[in-house]
């Protein structure tokens, strides 16, 4: 398989309402076409340590904070081939290192320490991230519908609209289908803009027409939070 495997680029998200991304998709039909994944399922599963250490330290919006996850593009069978990813934000700017494997190797690696019949550099990263935190383990699953474009005149801008983003602690496979407590409010889309460079006029120019403000939001992060509301709002229930 052909894939790009290291990512730095800075990352911006945008929340928009269905009318903001229906004018904002009108307004980029000039300059942007659908990427090779187009639309698709997203499946993640994130790996956390058993006190949520690495979600917990990534709320505090450090300098530099890190995360490790696996991800497939629709819902995976034993032999799909899937990317475990080893994501970094250092000031702003976002590194990501990104090896493939089948979903049964993935699996096996990193649940059960079965080593990965693969050797590289990018992988003796992932090796020290799992030794530095011990006890690493499938935390949440995160799913969500993906619409993936990329510039056409600047082929490493790329936008992404994600919609039905779905978090569950159960059932912590790729292999099963999406599913769980919804992250966005109805009618809500989060918008990504991911680009090296510049953002270009054009792009700028509409999401100021639209009244669209860049805002920080982390999928897992704003799941664990809201795990976090529904824990203490059942201890409340129980303590009544």
């Amino acid at each position: 398989m052909n894939y790009q495997d290291t990512f730095k680029r800075c990352e911006i998200k945008y929340l928009l309402s269905s009318w903001q991304k229906d004018a904002l998709c009108a307004a980029m039909m000039p300059y942007m076409e659908p990427d090779e994944y187009g639309r698709s399922t997203i499946m993640n599963i994130y790996y956390d340590t058993p006190d949520h250490l690495l979600i917990r330290r990534s709320l505090e919006k450090p300098v530099y904070k890190e995360k490790l996850r696996l991800r497939s593009y629709g819902i995976a069978s034993a032999d799909t081939g899937v990317f475990i990813e080893l994501k970094k934000k250092y000031k702003g700017i976002v590194y990501k290192r990104r090896i493939s494997a089948g979903e049964s190797e993935a699996m096996n690696y990193l649940n059960r320490g079965i080593p990965l019949q693969q050797d590289n550099q990018i992988l003796r990263e992932i090796e020290y991230f799992r030794s530095f935190y011990r006890e690493l383990k499938p935390s949440m699953v995160i799913s969500y519908e993906r619409e993936a474009f990329r510039g056409i005149f600047q082929p490493e801008l790329r936008m992404t609209f994600d919609e039905n983003i779905l978090w569950r602690e159960e059932d912590l496979s790729l292999r099963v289908g999406p599913y769980g407590t919804s992250i966005l409010k109805r009618g809500q889309v989060l918008l990504e803009i991911k680009v090296s460079g510049a953002m270009p006029l054009w792009l700028a120019a509409k999401l100021s027409e639209l009244g669209v403000f860049g805002t920080s939001f982390s999928k897992y992060g704003n799941a664990y939070l809201q795990k976090q509301m529904t824990d203490i709002y059942s201890q409340e229930r129980i303590a009544l």
